[in-house]
């Protein structure tokens, strides 16, 4: 695919995923969270794409945490941003120093980091009078998290498109939740992106997230429409076809199958064949799709 068209592509999963789930309404004031990975520069690209032809009027601030990793190329940032001329602002935090002091050798970093990461991000934006927080996880990243929750914690949950914080204050979006992984890579490549690699999460190839992604690249690679259909029952969850008791009054179940068949295990089941999630309809539209009746 070549950069025109996977931009196409890309413009119209980021457009749906934004509309799907009213991401971004006029006059957001929008923190684009940059760490130097390929997903996030993907993430500001094409939200720079979408803000000069959406329907309303939003800003795009890139915000970049300096962890105060050993090495780290200060520079890359502030000049690729500037080049760009799109806002931003450097947060600085030795979040490196606190992880590898705390945390034993080969221990998992990734949750220690991430809350430290979080609680910077959300000060900064309360600060800056952002209303939107913009994380640069993509499908494949919502997928990992749905099976390391399965797998490992005994929980059916998985990273939500849209969210707010559990103080009430900040609603975090993640506009790439219909982009897969790959689309990203290639994306990355041929915009040369100047990546900056990760000391911490990133460095660690034995975790268990980093299992999971190669099980879904490997379940991609024999069956490409796996992840797509996996994602697709996410947006598509039956209560009552499931075990959870707080979920579904079971215990109060009485009487015939209803007339549609819903709680009937031997209705027969078609699998159609659709079309990936998020594809096919305008781009930019910014408006809810109609909700379930």
């Amino acid at each position: 695919m070549n950069l025109k068209n996977l931009e196409k592509r890309l413009s119209h999963l980021v457009g749906n995923a934004i509309r799907d789930y009213r991401m971004i309404e006029d006059g957001d004031r929008i923190m684009v969270c940059l760490s130097g990975g390929k997903d996030s520069y993907t993430l500001l690209s094409i939200l720079r794409l979408l803000q000069q032809r959406a329907p309303v009027r939003f800003e795009l601030i890139a915000v970049n945490l300096d962890q105060k990793q050993p090495g780290f190329p200060a520079h890359v940032l502030p000049a690729y941003l500037e080049g760009l001329g799109v806002p931003y602002r450097i947060l600085e935090q030795d979040t490196y120093s606190v992880v590898k002091r705390v945390l034993p050798e080969g221990k998992t970093m990734c949750s220690l980091c991430s809350r430290l990461r979080r609680g910077a991000l959300y000060s900064a934006a309360e600060e800056m009078g952002i209303t939107k927080i913009a994380l640069g996880h993509h499908r494949d990243d919502i997928l990992a998290t749905l099976f390391l929750n399965m797998f490992y914690g005994s929980k059916l949950a998985a990273m939500p498109p849209k969210l707010r914080s559990n103080d009430g204050k900040h609603v975090v979006i993640r506009p790439l939740a219909y982009v897969p992984e790959r689309y990203c890579e290639r994306y990355a490549q041929l915009m040369e992106f100047p990546i900056i690699p990760c000391n911490l999460c990133g460095s660690q190839e034995n975790l268990k997230r980093a299992e999971v992604g190669r099980m879904l690249r490997e379940w991609e690679a024999r069956e490409p429409k796996r992840l797509h259909n996996v994602f697709r029952a996410l947006q598509n969850v039956n209560p009552s076809h499931l075990a959870d008791r707080d979920l579904f009054d079971f215990e109060n179940l009485a009487g015939a199958f209803t007339p549609d068949g819903e709680g009937d295990p031997l209705v027969p089941q078609e699998w159609p064949e659709d079309e990936p999630a998020g594809e096919g309809a305008a781009v930019v539209r910014f408006s809810p799709r109609p909700q379930k009746g």
